[in-house]
């Protein structure tokens, strides 16, 4: 079933909006394209003038520079992964299947949602998988981090390290489980298809499953209970 929702983000990550225009909604969905053709150094707003058919200047009303429209697009992914579980998990009560749940939320967050029309869920997971640490592993981070710009980052890991300390509630790494479990479902995907030298999974045609039975195991293991 598509879902329609409107994802709420930091102020200061952009000058207006982008959700509330239709030029808006155009540079989202043409950025995650062009991004993900041609990564995020080659990429530039002049470039993405030109795919969009329209003006650097139009562009940078929305956006100060390229860094903060790829924070936006990383942060408006780390919010739909959290709208996943929230709806997902919905009157479930067992946390070893929240945490399931939560896995596989990590990985089939690609799934298309229709009624964004705007948003690519495919082509964005793909840019996060090769890009989206590029938008925290600088030199600004620290600024930027007082400026609350991954907030949403952080309320997706503390949802699911809540998850985690229901299951056992005497793991003294909750929180660094619960972020090495999103990245580990982003970086595996991204060595089975670059470095696979570097990882024991094997990745087809966008599907996961083995990433998500990889991460079920070491859960499992960590959290000392049978699946």
């Amino acid at each position: 079933m598509a879902i329609a929702i409107k994802i709420s983000l930091n102020e200061g990550i952009y000058l207006r909006d982008p959700q509330d225009s239709s030029l808006g909604r155009n540079i989202i969905k043409h950025s995650i394209l062009l991004i993900e053709d041609v990564g995020f150094e080659t990429f530039n707003f002049k470039k993405l003038a030109q795919e969009m058919n329209s003006t650097e200047a139009s562009i940078y009303r929305y956006f100060e520079n390229k860094h903060l429209l790829l924070i936006y697009l990383v942060s408006w992914y780390w919010e739909w992964v959290s709208y996943l579980i929230r709806i997902n998990t919905l009157n479930i009560e067992d946390p070893k299947k929240k945490l399931e749940i939560v896995i596989n939320s990590f990985v089939s967050a690609s799934l298309d949602n229709p009624s964004t029309e705007f948003v690519d869920e495919s082509k964005l997971h793909n840019l996060i998988i090769a890009e989206g640490t590029k938008a925290y592993h600088t030199k600004e981070v620290d600024d930027e981090n007082g400026k609350g710009f991954f907030k949403t980052y952080k309320q997706l890991i503390n949802m699911v390290a809540g998850v985690i300390v229901e299951i056992n509630p005497t793991f003294k790494y909750p929180y660094a489980l619960a972020s090495n479990l999103f990245e580990m479902s982003n970086n595996h995907i991204y060595f089975a298809k670059h470095l696979p030298r570097l990882t024991d999974i094997q990745v087809s045609e966008n599907k996961y499953s083995e990433v998500e039975k990889m991460l079920n195991y070491f859960s499992a293991k960590l959290l000392g209970y049978e699946r």
